[in-house]
């Protein structure tokens, strides 16, 4: 993508919100969810990635940045999926030993979001439910759903001993980007259609 669009896209974003709005990030809904298993990529792929949308004006929600003592964990957790516009799943090898992962992958494929899957050294084949303790039969139905709609949406695959991780953040963050801009021009392309008289 070059970097004309970048810049434009930004401006347009910070168009949208007063000044006062900017500053406070809790007024206004998330561009991206990312959702991820902490203790495979909190210190890496997701950080960094959080990061190089930040400093692109992108507003993504990353649980251990965003949520705050005395947040409710699956009231702050739902509303930023249900407002998000982009979903990025980081796929990991313990990613499907996490409750709380499944059921936000759950919701953000119920919302009909678009996902950009990402996947960490696990191949999509991978990706099982692992402790079916944890869950009720009808969630295990829910998790193997959006487990089966995330293995068959094209993403980035990356191994963590021979890939760049640079490369992977500037992949993600330009599918990110791209994204946000097509679902904008949809958007103005809509709202004209409606406007022009008939």
């Amino acid at each position: 993508m070059h970097r004309s669009s970048i810049v434009k896209f930004q401006r347009q974003i910070l168009s949208q919100y007063p000044r006062t709005q900017m500053m406070n990030r809790a007024i206004k809904p998330y561009d991206v969810f990312i959702n991820h298993r902490s203790i495979d990529t909190k210190r890496n792929v997701v950080a960094l990635l959080y990061d190089h949308l930040s400093r692109l004006n992108i507003r993504p929600f990353l649980d251990k940045k965003n949520m705050k003592p005395g947040d409710k964990l699956f009231e702050s957790i739902n509303g930023a999926i249900r407002q998000c516009k982009v979903g990025v799943a980081v796929f990991s090898p313990h990613y499907c030993e996490s409750y709380f992962c499944l059921h936000e992958l759950a919701l953000i494929m119920e919302s009909k979001k678009k996902v950009i899957p990402v996947f960490c050294d696990i191949k999509p084949s991978q990706l099982h439910i692992t402790n079916k303790g944890l869950c009720s039969a009808e969630e295990i139905q829910r998790f193997n759903w959006a487990l089966e709609e995330a293995k068959y949406t094209v993403g980035l695959t990356f191994d963590s001993l021979k890939g760049n991780w640079s490369e992977v953040v500037t992949s993600a963050s330009d599918i990110v980007i791209n994204s946000l801009i097509e679902m904008e021009n949809d958007k103005q392309m809509q709202s004209r259609k409606f406007s022009m008289p008939a």
